[in-house]
């Protein structure tokens, strides 16, 4: 069985690379000042985090798994981990130096804080590890000016200030990784292309099976991982390409189907609707109201 480590203080990750804590809640780590460290015979170990953790890296550490082959950017990537999530870690049980930075923080350093609210906004903090963020040079030194930034207030003396100058830092790092995102979102552009494409054709394959009937309407969820990314990642992705959510766009995919299948007259709107799989009729024909502004025995008539 592959064991598992969990770190659910900032403490604990401090003591494991030799760093003293400053604050109980919020740490920047440079993963040089570690001791070299081995996982023995295991070939994969999983870590759980119960920390919000940015990790730094460095292209050639290859401690976590990446899926470099993919990547557009050869300076750095960053790697975005939720509480609760677990990293896989790789190793051939050699003795290695740890390299790259992370900012790791509490989610008990944000209550009380505007950061508190939107946190789930940076849905960056949900995307699989081979979704990660590759950094031009540029775009690195902007991260290390942010890290730098948040370890100067962690050296001073804590007072009223510190935590909100700290989580302000940490809010301004993060709205930096959401414009980088953007500009990944850009720059592979053909890749996101051919996904949108993997995603129609997946739609119309789902609707020639008997899986509407079976399983119902596709999901986000469903759709993401037969493309194999998060939800988060391929909901940002078709919002970047398409200007539609993908719930909206597979809402509009199931609109154009029970358009085409109105005009066989011989089918109540009822069994178009189970066609397509609704469990409710009523459901089918409150969004299709919405979305075309008629109801569907109207547009029947009309059509």
């Amino acid at each position: 069985m592959t064991p598992v480590f969990k770190f659910d203080s900032v403490s604990d990750y401090n003591a494991l690379n030799n760093h003293e804590t400053l604050h109980p809640l919020v740490s920047v780590i440079d993963f040089s000042k570690a001791a070299p460290r081995s996982w023995g015979n295991e070939q994969t170990i999983k870590i759980n985090y119960g920390l919000y953790c940015v990790f730094l890296k460095e292209i050639k550490c290859g401690d976590i798994k990446y899926g470099c082959n993919y990547y557009d950017y050869q300076e750095g990537t960053l790697v975005f981990v939720a509480p609760g999530q677990v990293l896989d870690i790789e190793t051939d049980g050699q003795v290695y130096q740890p390299k790259g930075y992370a900012l790791v923080f509490h989610p008990d350093l944000l209550h009380g804080t505007s950061l508190s609210k939107h946190i789930k906004d940076y849905t960056f903090f949900g995307y699989q590890s081979h979704e990660a963020l590759h950094l031009s040079e540029k775009e690195r030194q902007l991260v290390m000016d942010c890290f730098a930034k948040i370890v100067y207030e962690l050296q001073q003396s804590i007072d009223k200030h510190s935590k909100k100058l700290i989580v302000s830092n940490i809010e301004l790092f993060l709205n930096y990784c959401t414009r980088f995102y953007d500009r990944q979102f850009i720059t592979r552009e053909n890749a996101n292309r051919g996904i949108l494409e993997r995603f129609e054709v997946l739609l119309n394959d789902y609707y020639q099976s008997e899986k509407p009937q079976t399983i119902g309407l596709p999901s986000v969820a469903w759709c993401a991982g037969e493309l194999h990314l998060s939800a988060n990642y391929f909901g940002d992705l078709i919002k970047k390409e398409t200007g539609k959510t993908a719930q909206e766009y597979i809402q509009a995919k199931v609109i154009d189907l029970a358009k085409d299948k109105m005009a066989n007259l011989e089918k109540s709107v009822n069994e178009i609707a189970f066609e397509l799989g609704f469990k409710y009729p009523q459901h089918f024909t409150r969004l299709f109201k919405q979305r075309v502004g008629q109801s569907p025995s109207h547009y029947r008539i009309l059509n």
